[in-house]
């Protein structure tokens, strides 16, 4: 058991939701945030992520995933009329000059560098140089007990105690250290972690704020 303290490793409990007749999943949460990735057992998968990971600026972290509203710089160097700063729409997808639409959801920049550059060679550009970077992160959301619920910028390092307070703080009805974090995998499935003041969000991560009983 020592040994596992040491490491900081997660113990993650699959369920249902039966309080309220949600079907999602649910992670139970301890110690750190959990960062889904993508696995070939259905459903997804789950890997530890500390803290180090949550607070690194999106365009300095080569495996961050993208997703929908991230937005970019994508430069392609000697091309000014393509070099600018672009959005993802809902979808994860880039529409880019020339090429039209680039699936972007769920993959890194890197790997988005090179389809663009794909795409561009040969009928376009000979031997495309092309660099992406993220700059500003896709939104998260807050819903329930919570003041002013809504979608909000999202910022390195973000609690969900600091999330509640962006959104104005909470209701008299809430419970205050006792909250979902809804996911969404690379393979589009949702789960709901449960959280604690203190869990780190990530981009497109949507916090739920619950009622008392009584």
């Amino acid at each position: 058991m020592s040994f596992l303290r040491r490491r900081g490793l997660l113990t993650a409990v699959f369920a249902l939701a039966a309080c309220d007749g949600d079907t999602t999943p649910i992670v139970k949460e301890s110690g750190e945030s959990l960062q889904l990735a993508p696995t070939n057992a259905p459903g997804g998968g789950l890997r530890q992520s500390g803290t180090a990971a949550a607070g690194t600026a999106a365009s300095k972290d080569p495996d961050y995933k993208l997703g929908a509203n991230d937005r970019l710089r994508i430069t392609v160097f000697g091309q000014p009329t393509l070099t600018g700063e672009y959005t993802l729409d809902g979808n994860g997808v880039l529409a880019f000059p020339l090429i039209g639409n680039v699936p972007a959801n769920g993959v890194t920049t890197s790997q988005l560098q090179q389809a663009i550059a794909a795409k561009l060679s040969p009928d376009y550009l000979v031997n495309p140089n092309v660099s992406a970077e993220v700059i500003t992160r896709r939104p998260f959301f807050v819903i329930g007990e919570v003041q002013k619920p809504g979608n909000y910028n999202y910022v390195t390092s973000l609690t969900a105690i600091n999330a509640v307070a962006m959104a104005g703080g909470f209701t008299r009805r809430a419970r205050k250290n006792d909250f979902y974090v809804r996911r969404t995998a690379a393979d589009g499935q949702t789960v709901r972690i449960e959280a604690h003041s203190g869990t780190l969000l990530q981009p497109g991560d949507t916090l739920e704020v619950r009622e008392r009983l009584f």
